[in-house]
């Protein structure tokens, strides 16, 4: 049985097909199929003596490349290693006593409130709302409550809410003095968003969550930041972090990719062209339900009947199933945006479990 409850673990799924790692074709973890920067693969390799001495503790380099690229007061920033860390750490400082969270979402939420001891009130996103927030969410930001977690684009559907109702949200959660997290960790795979960073001027209840990991395929060095225009809480957060917490590569990774402007034009350039031919081969099979999200992952429902990611990993493709997602169940998986070889073998491999049965055929 696969047991991880986050994609990635090619390891447990390798063992479990009797492969090794290198075999898997990995669609459960949402990377850039676009590699490592090149300009961070060299600044690495000029830079190995970085290994031999402390990081800089309170990474000034590194918060000034994040200020400078956002345009906003680097008081604002705080990094962080990767941005599941940064959840825990924030939730501990904000201490919220009672959270509304949407489901399904990321399950680090829901750990990082529990070990706080927050109350959790559900927001169930149906498929019947296209499995998006609309304006019962207004009408749920209540004064009791005093957080409101956000995935925006949502993990696991890849849906962005809609922006006058994301300002909306905004508003409201001001008005009842509800803090509002916002993760905006798939961000930066939409090119015409810059998402909320422009709000927080005005709305020192918000924080933003950010990740340079997926963006930039650096899931191994681990890199995140947090924002927020609530300059003193930012500095308590700072104060009360461990030493040393991003390690020189991942800082020296910060300091570097942000400027990298022909990679982040060629990601684009990439998932412009295959996330659509992505979503159009999935739904042309009448067992798949999908929908077209805008990040570089595709959420789906399966009605065939089997077990799909048992399925597929006998054909040494791992895909991310969503049982585990409160709201769900065993019939829904998400699956990444990949170069376009890998994304054929995988409608290759659909075609030969489901016979080609396709809609209309």
């Amino acid at each position: 049985m696969f047991t991880s409850h986050h994609g990635g673990n090619i390891r447990e799924a390798a063992a479990l097909a009797g492969v090794n790692p290198e075999q898997l074709i990995d669609f459960s973890a949402n990377i850039n199929p676009l590699g490592m920067p090149a300009t961070l693969r060299r600044a690495i390799n000029d830079n190995l003596d970085v290994a031999e001495r402390y990081p800089d503790p309170d990474y000034l380099a590194l918060h000034q490349a994040l200020a400078k690229h956002h345009r906003l007061p680097q008081a604002w920033m705080m990094a962080g290693n990767g941005e599941t860390e940064l959840i825990f750490q924030l939730l501990m400082a904000l201490a919220p006593r009672r959270t509304l969270l949407l489901t399904p979402g990321f399950a680090e939420y829901r750990r990082a409130l529990t070990r706080v001891g927050s109350q959790i009130t559900e927001f169930a996103l149906t498929q019947a709302n296209g499995w998006q927030p609309d304006e019962r969410l207004l009408t749920a930001l209540t004064p009791d409550l005093d957080c409101l977690i956000l995935c925006t684009p949502n993990n696991p559907t890849g849906l962005m809410p809609d922006r006058q109702l994301l300002q909306a949200i905004i508003s409201r959660c001001g008005e009842h003095n509800i803090t509002l997290v916002l993760d905006e960790a798939f961000i930066d795979f939409l090119p015409d968003s810059t998402g909320c960073t422009g709000a927080l001027a005005a709305n020192p209840h918000v924080w933003i969550l950010r990740s340079l990991t997926k963006f930039y395929a650096i899931p191994g060095l681990r890199l995140g930041y947090v924002i927020s225009s609530d300059t003193e809480r930012v500095a308590l957060l700072r104060a009360r972090r461990e030493p040393w917490t991003i390690n020189a590569f991942a800082a020296l990774a910060g300091e570097i990719i942000l400027e990298d402007k022909a990679y982040q034009e060629a990601t684009h350039q990439w998932l412009q062209r295959e996330r659509p031919a992505l979503f159009q081969a999935l739904n042309a099979f009448s067992t798949i339900t999908v929908w077209d999200g805008q990040a570089n992952y595709l959420f789906f429902r399966y009605d065939g009947g089997e077990d799909l990611q048992a399925r597929l990993l006998e054909q040494h493709i791992l895909i991310r199933s969503c049982a585990n997602y409160p709201g769900l169940d065993k019939r829904y998986f998400r699956v990444a945006v990949k170069s376009k070889a890998d994304n054929e073998a995988l409608i290759s491999a659909l075609n030969s479990i489901s016979d080609g049965t396709s809609r209309g055929g």
